[in-house]
């Protein structure tokens, strides 16, 4: 068999070996077993929140393991699939069967890819917060375009989206919104947006057709589980609450339903208007603010990164991550890492993981060079 496939086939066996002993196989296949053994206990769903923490544990362990098993059989029969068409001399078979084990080696770096997905809160789930910057319309117009591309990368993702909070913009797009993104790793993979995002364009709004330069930013933080403790004096907070804004009809809130909690020390604010009731609001609101606490606790452990409210006060120059030029070429561009990419519309249209996979990356890389 030829070198270059023996060569991705070690690719290959390196990666799944990496998976394994992240997962520490051993003990995740027992974990496995013992989760499975649980989740047949009738008297689960007693508790609804253990249940659901089970459930997704299992269904996140068993797709890691699964995800290793098919990579190492698929790559077997590619392997034998190759040695048998070129015994036969069937040059086509075998074109075919190296074109997809290429495949999965590109697979197999996603997922170690993955592995590097290790911090503290990677795997929780996570708020993703949009500010639109100065400009008025301009700049409200591009967080909506913002937001949109968020949402349609973590449908892509195959996250659940909740919606928590949105203050419309005037004529058009939002100042800001907030939405939870529900899903394994949504933490790791978001983290690495956040930042300020420039956009450059003919203007829709100028009626004069003038190239324009407007920001929004992109702030992300993880929902806090259980077994993270933060504590937060509630006479350091101060509570408003306030008419929830919609669209009309039926369903508009007539009563002062909506949160707005702010911590006083750090001057961070959550709001929450999503649910039907104040009490409900109160609550997720109070769930979001331990979420930016911790965030910002992590962060001041990452010497890294500048504090929150620092980088927040100034949504312009000199604190973006990415430039998007839609005029007068086509080429979005990330300042971090130097990828860049004249496909705009399907990164506009969720295609992100060139810049998350490569932000990772960096941040690995520059934390194991701290290390050494």
């Amino acid at each position: 068999m030829r070198a270059e496939i023996e060569a991705l086939a070690a690719d290959i066996r390196k990666s799944v070996a990496l998976l394994k002993r992240h997962l520490n196989w051993d003990a995740a296949l027992m974990r496995l077993d013992e989760l499975n053994a649980q989740a047949e206990d009738p008297n689960l769903w007693n508790d609804g929140d253990k249940a659901q923490k089970l459930m997704r544990e299992r269904t996140q362990l068993e797709t890691q393991i699964t995800g290793c098993r098919k990579l190492e059989g698929d790559m077997d029969d590619m392997l034998g699939l190759i040695e048998l068409a070129e015994a036969e001399g069937d040059n086509d078979v075998a074109a075919d069967a190296e074109a997809q084990l290429r495949g999965l080696k590109d697979l197999a770096g996603k997922l170690e890819l993955e592995t590097l997905l290790s911090g503290e809160a990677d795997a929780n789930d996570c708020y993703l917060e949009i500010n639109s910057g100065a400009g008025g319309t301009e700049a409200q117009d591009w967080a909506e375009m913002l937001l949109r591309m968020y949402s349609r990368w973590a449908e892509k993702k195959g996250y659940k989206l909740e919606f928590v909070e949105e203050s419309a913009g005037e004529g058009a797009g939002i100042k800001s919104a907030t939405i939870r993104v529900v899903g394994h790793n949504a933490y790791g993979w978001l983290k690495t947006e956040a930042g300020v995002h420039r956009l450059v364009r003919i203007s829709p709004f100028d009626s004069n057709a003038r190239r324009q330069t407007s920001f929004a930013s992109a702030w992300v933080y993880p929902v806090v589980d259980d077994t993270i403790d933060i504590q937060i004096n509630e006479s350091d907070c101060r509570i408003d609450t306030y008419r929830a804004s919609g669209a009309g009809g039926q369903h508009i809130n007539k009563t002062d339903s909506a949160v707005r909690i702010t911590h006083i020390p750090t001057n961070i604010a959550v709001a929450c208007q999503t649910e039907r009731s104040q009490h409900q609001n109160r609550a997720r609101a109070w769930d979001m603010l331990r979420a930016r606490l911790y965030e910002a606790e992590l962060q001041k452990r990452e010497a890294a990164a500048q504090a929150l409210e620092d980088t927040k006060t100034d949504i312009g120059w000199g604190h973006q991550i990415r430039s998007y030029v839609l005029q007068p070429y086509q080429m979005i561009k990330d300042l971090r890492t130097n990828v860049e990419t004249s496909d705009t519309q399907a990164v506009l249209d969720g295609d992100l993981d060139m810049f998350m996979a490569a932000s990772l990356a960096s941040r690995i890389k520059g934390s194991d060079e701290a290390t050494n």
